[in-house]
């Protein structure tokens, strides 16, 4: 068993206060949007080992290149390769995420070869696909957490934007009304990031004074549009369902669904990939026949996620991937060591008291990596979040 030291990434739409708070340390001024956990090679977790020649610090990475089968197991290693499949961050929305789509495995794959065929360089900016998996991924709220999730009806979204009194909304409000569910959404989306910049632009700053005007449900718009004045996203941000987490809920994002985060502080799973699709609500490129490729054009719940109990005291939020599986255990003072020995490789994260897993005293904040079938107990008080790969 190791303990994690992570990184922090910068981005600009991060919190300057949500991950401080939660380590214990002051705040720097600078955002802090996400902490990564994992062997990702962006940002890879680092880790002290005791070999023969003393103690030697090297990233996660390293270490699962160096032993893969004994790191991970041989069964992570014959589904998955040999590599963690999972990524788990800390994420801390202080402004919204780009709206932004994953493909599914199938089209990470033929995106990947057609990229890779045709001579894409794989830092370009105009680089759809930057690997060959797909990136189902899942939130869990660990304060309140505001984000968008899946296209709502049709007929919502035409009420919400005839409610704004802007005339040049009304063809897509026609839209929207005229046509089957698929048909409404696609042609909507598509005349959206397809319209002229300066037009758009127009029509995007009026629509945020409505929004602003009118308060209730369409305050949220009204704020994302503070953050992306004239940004067409914002239009594409109405299409979609307005959620908020309380926490300990969670969102499962599967392909093909549309999403953003708007604000909050939660754990966030992922399988190990670097595909993303933007929609909007953003300065980078946008590749709209691709994305209108990927995007499943129907209306859904967002599909709010509660953990289910299990005797053990494993609380797990259930999903229908293989890269991850992610539970939540709330550990009592002086109640027996749980037992979390598992044959997968697991990333335990502790968010609240101080819970040792072995011989570590993990606090909040604080991570720990177990190998494959290592024996592990965790005991509290406090709250551990436990990462490893479905069974």
């Amino acid at each position: 068993m190791d303990r994690l030291s992570n990184t922090v990434r910068p981005y600009a739409w991060g919190s300057t206060t949500a991950i401080p708070a939660l380590l214990g340390i002051a705040p720097t001024g600078e955002p802090q949007a996400e902490m990564w956990m994992g062997a990702h090679p962006g940002a890879p977790s680092r880790i002290t080992r005791t070999t023969a020649s003393g103690e030697t610090e090297l990233s996660l990475t390293e270490a699962i290149d160096a032993d893969p089968e004994g790191e991970l197991g041989a069964p992570t290693v014959a589904r998955f390769g040999p590599r963690l499949p999972f990524l788990l961050k800390l994420l801390a929305a202080g402004a919204p995420l780009s709206v932004q789509v994953h493909p599914d495995l199938d089209q990470a794959r033929e995106g990947y070869a057609d990229e890779e065929a045709r001579g894409v360089p794989i830092d370009a900016p105009h680089r759809t696909y930057k690997d060959a998996n797909h990136k189902p991924e899942l939130i869990c709220a660990l304060t309140p957490f505001a984000g968008l999730c899946g296209f709502r009806p049709p007929t919502e979204a035409a009420d919400a934007m005839e409610a704004l009194g802007v005339g040049s909304l009304k063809p897509y409000v026609d839209l929207l009304r005229a046509h089957p569910e698929e048909a409404a959404l696609r042609e909507v989306l598509t005349a959206i990031l397809g319209a002229d910049p300066a037009e758009m632009a127009e029509t995007v700053t009026e629509a945020a004074a409505a929004a602003e005007r009118l308060g209730g449900t369409h305050a949220p718009y009204a704020r994302i549009a503070h953050h992306f004045p004239g940004d067409p996203g914002v239009l594409a941000a109405m299409l979609l369902n307005y959620v908020e987490l309380q926490p300990g809920e969670a969102l499962f994002l599967g392909a093909g669904v549309p999403h953003a985060y708007l604000d909050g502080l939660g754990v966030e799973i992922m399988a190990n990939s670097d595909n993303v699709l933007r929609c909007g609500l953003t300065p980078k490129h946008i590749d709209v026949p691709e994305l209108l490729r990927i995007v499943r054009f129907e209306a859904t719940e967002p599909g709010v996620l509660r953990p289910e109990a299990a005797p053990s005291g494993e609380e797990l939020y259930d999903t229908p991937v293989d890269e991850f599986a992610l539970s939540r255990y709330p550990l009592a003072s002086g109640a027996a060591p749980t037992d979390l020995t598992a044959p997968t490789p697991q990333i335990l994260l502790c968010t609240a008291g101080t819970v040792t897993v072995g011989e570590l005293a993990l606090a909040p904040g604080e991570s720990a990596y177990v190998p494959a079938g290592e024996r592990v107990e965790a005991t509290g008080p406090g709250t551990l979040f436990r990462a490893t790969v479905a069974a």
